[in-house]
Formats: structure tokens, C-alpha cells, sequence
């Protein structure tokens, strides 16, 4: 039996980044060290962030005028360095609410500047006072299902800043929209312990001289993400991540196969006769968190239950949300996604 892993991270990594790093991550040089042993400052820890750097702008497209930062921690260090870094003191940032994780990020910016909420965009678009620092979205809500059909223009005088930390890496991306753009990497990069953030350049003159060096985007540009030791093993499995995306046929291919799993699950929900139910409006169903509830807790934890023994694995909902849900990250093979809705489509005929 085929055991699948849907948590929804840390996440299945691929099989073949996790081949390369078997044969490669720990393997010593004839200078007696593996990279992991050797100093930050080196030419093969230079050349290794040389590389993982030119194949991400490359799979994303980036303008010239872009940096990438491979930084320490994840995307909820970003929530208080965003406010520290593009706003002055007083001044206020927009956050628009789309669901838990938005909402977790709007309230720890709240402690450093004032936040305003702002509403998911309507027909009119998305309306963004032209007094805010920057206009923050989630491009994925995790715990809630939810994404953004279409992400909106960059509102004229606010850079559009965008945490893409569960979808980063799974559909092209316009990165001109956003003057900042951040990712934690385990979801679609590779392991914890490290976070991608993207940055205009001109917003980089914004942090403040006064802030710890490790804390300023302005001063981590200028060292080249070395103001402090970078998480090199993150780093190293990122690069082999970032490779194994563009063998695969780049963003194009990674978004045409998670609309083939998502639409497996969501097929398996809609033919459910109600037995599912899927809480996300349908045009802003996630194509790579897929959400949704049973009729009770007893079935809930009886579905986790038998769908473990089935060897489908860790397919309990957010905490907060409850249900059941299913993480089909770039690294979810379709025949995990197909056994899914499987064993959903029997459970289903058996309970109802």
C-alpha cells in the first residue's frame, strides 16, 4: 500500500529532490567538508546562492529591478518586519481579509504600525486609500480553502505586498503587480527554516537605519542575504526544489497539474450529494489547500481515521476550522490526489 503525506507543512517534498539530497547534501569534498561544514563567506556557499538565485528569477520571470532574499525564520517573522521595514511610524497599512492567516498577519503588524482592514475586492476591485504604506494579501488561505481567482493590480501609488507562501512556486506569477512578495519554505521550497522574500528595489531605501541588521531588507540586499549565517541546508534543498520545477516544465506545468488534483477532490465533493461540503465560494476554491466538512465530528474523525489505515495521511483541518483538509502541494503526485478522492468517493456511499 502507497502511503501519501497531504500535511500541510511542513509538506511532502518530491521524490526526486529527495533522491538528489540523499546522494549529494552530506557528501564531503576533498577538502574534507560538505557545504553545510564549510563557511558562508566560501565560494561554494557563493556559488550555491548564486544558482538557487538565478533558477528562481528565471521560474518566476523577474524584472531587473527585483531583489530575492534567502532569510533565517518563515513567513511570520515577515508579519512584523513588513510594518518595520515599508512604514514609517504612524503610518498606516491596509490588510485585506480573505481568512485566518491574513487575519494573523494584519494583527501582528498591528503592534509596530495601524492597521486597516480592508475588504475582499468586489466588482469595483480592490479600494485602497492612497495614504497606506503598502496594501498586504494572502495569495492562499490555508486554513479556510480559499484563493485568489485573480490577483489584483497594484494599486496606483501602494505597492502590493503579498504573502504566496502556500502557492508560491504553483502557477505563474505577474511579479510586477507587487513591490514585495514573501514565502516560507515549507510548502513549495523545500524544508522550514527559511523564507523567500522578493522586493522592488526602491522600497528598499524604506528601512529604517536604525533597525537590527538582521531585521532591515536594506542591509540583508546589501549583504547578499549574509548579514547573519544563512540556513544553508534550507537553502541547498531549495535550489534542488527550484531545479526540479523547471525540469518539470516550469510554472505553467505545476499549475496545469494541480488544477488535475484539485478538480479530482472537488469532483469527489460536489458528486457527494451534500455528504461534503465545501464552506469556499466556488470561484474562490484553492487549487492546493482543499477544504471541507462532514455532517458531524464523530464521521470527521472516523474519515481521518479509516483514510490513515488507507494509508492517506494527516488529513485533518486547521485547528480553528475543524473538517478536513487536503495540502496538494507541487510535490503531490496526481495518484496520491486520485487515491484520495477514491477512498472519498467509497466513504461517502458507505456513511451517508
Amino acid at each position: 500500500m502507497t502511503a501519501w503525506n497531504f500535511a500541510a507543512g511542513p509538506a511532502r517534498l518530491p521524490d526526486a529532490v529527495l533522491a538528489r539530497a540523499e546522494r549529494s547534501l552530506f557528501a564531503r569534498d576533498a577538502g574534507g567538508a560538505c557545504l553545510n561544514e564549510q563557511p558562508f563567506s566560501g565560494a561554494a556557499f557563493r556559488a550555491l546562492r548564486a544558482h538557487a538565485t538565478r533558477q528562481l528569477a528565471a521560474l518566476i520571470n523577474l524584472p531587473d529591478d527585483y531583489r530575492i532574499l534567502f532569510l533565517a525564520g518563515g513567513a511570520m517573522q515577515q508579519f512584523s518586519l513588513l510594518p518595520l521595514n515599508l512604514a514609517a511610524p504612524g503610518q498606516r497599512v491596509g490588510y485585506v481579509d480573505t481568512g485566518y492567516w491574513s487575519a494573523r498577519a494584519a494583527s501582528e503588524a498591528a503592534l509596530h504600525r495601524p492597521v486597516l482592514t480592508l475588504p475582499p475586492p468586489g466588482e469595483a476591485g480592490l479600494a485602497v486609500p492612497d495614504d497606506l504604506a503598502y496594501c498586504h494579501l494572502t495569495t492562499n488561505e490555508t486554513a479556510d480553502g480559499l484563493a485568489w481567482p485573480e490577483l489584483p493590480a497594484a494599486p496606483a501609488g501602494v505597492p502590493l505586498v503579498a504573502d504566496a507562501t502556500a502557492d508560491f512556486l504553483c502557477r505563474p506569477l505577474d511579479m510586477g503587480r507587487f513591490g514585495l512578495l514573501y514565502a516560507s519554505a515549507q510548502k513549495n521550497i523545500g524544508v522550514a527554516g527559511l523564507a523567500v522574500v522578493i522586493v522592488r528595489e526602491d522600497l528598499l531605501a524604506r528601512s529604517p537605519a536604525g533597525l537590527p541588521g538582521i531585521w532591515s531588507y536594506a542591509r540583508q540586499a546589501e549583504a547578499e542575504s549574509g548579514v547573519n549565517t544563512p540556513p544553508i541546508l534550507a537553502l541547498q534543498l531549495a535550489a534542488l526544489v527550484f531545479d526540479w520545477v523547471a525540469g518539470q516544465g516550469g510554472l505553467p506545468a505545476m499549475a496545469a497539474a494541480n488544477r488535475r488534483k484539485a478538480a479530482l477532490l472537488y469532483g469527489a465533493i460536489d458528486a457527494s450529494g451534500g455528504f461534503y461540503r465545501c464552506p469556499a465560494d466556488s470561484a474562490w476554491r484553492s487549487p492546493v489547500t482543499v477544504c471541507w466538512q462532514l455532517p458531524d465530528a464523530a464521521l470527521t474523525g472516523r474519515f481521518i481515521s479509516e483514510a490513515a489505515a488507507a494509508g492517506l495521511h494527516h488529513l485533518a483541518g486547521h485547528p480553528r476550522r475543524g473538517g478536513i483538509r487536503a495540502s496538494l502541494y507541487n510535490a503531490m503526485p496526481e495518484a496520491g490526489a486520485a487515491a484520495l478522492a477514491g477512498f472519498m468517493a467509497d466513504f461517502a456511499r458507505r456513511c451517508a
